[in-house]
């Protein structure tokens, strides 16, 4: 029987794939005690990038948004490989964004919106949580967006 969180997915449209293998020599996650840091996830939605390319420079925030949403969703297929149910999520604690940025571009924070929302839509009050919002120069395959996570589980 599909928990809370699975139900909430569904009536979301949420489709969890699985989870992309790490591309170097790191791991997807590692699990502490009862956190659960997830490794930054791209913009990938069934191997092709969401958006590519920097924001502000071909790449419009609502395109960002789409992307970041895109990595929300792949980190959430990274914790229920974690840890098998994702209502063992007892809060987001942390959401880390690299939003790759021509210079002069100032709306990194609404990009991360996307990602934050999610969690929010997903998880309710247990989905606010703390963020940092980075430009960068460049992304792993040019996507537009990455995002790292720290979780609360039981």
């Amino acid at each position: 029987m599909a928990g809370n969180i699975e139900k909430k997915l569904s009536e979301l449209g949420i489709v969890l794939a699985p989870p992309a293998a790490p591309v170097a020599n790191y791991v997807p996650f590692v699990r502490t005690g009862n956190l659960l840091m997830v490794s930054g996830q791209i913009c990938l939605d069934n191997g092709k990038l969401v958006a590519k390319g920097q924001l502000g420079a071909g790449i419009s925030v609502e395109d960002g948004q789409k992307a970041a949403r895109a990595c929300a969703i792949n980190l959430l297929a990274q914790v229920k490989a974690a840890v098998g149910d994702l209502d063992k999520v007892a809060r987001v604690v942390r959401l880390g964004g690299f939003v790759n940025s021509a210079p002069g571009f100032l709306d990194g924070p609404k990009v991360m919106n996307g990602a934050s929302d999610v969690m929010v839509a997903v998880f309710g009050e247990k989905g606010r949580h703390a963020r940092t919002t980075v430009g960068v120069a460049a992304l792993p395959l040019d996507a537009a967006i990455e995002v790292e996570a720290l979780f609360e589980v039981s």
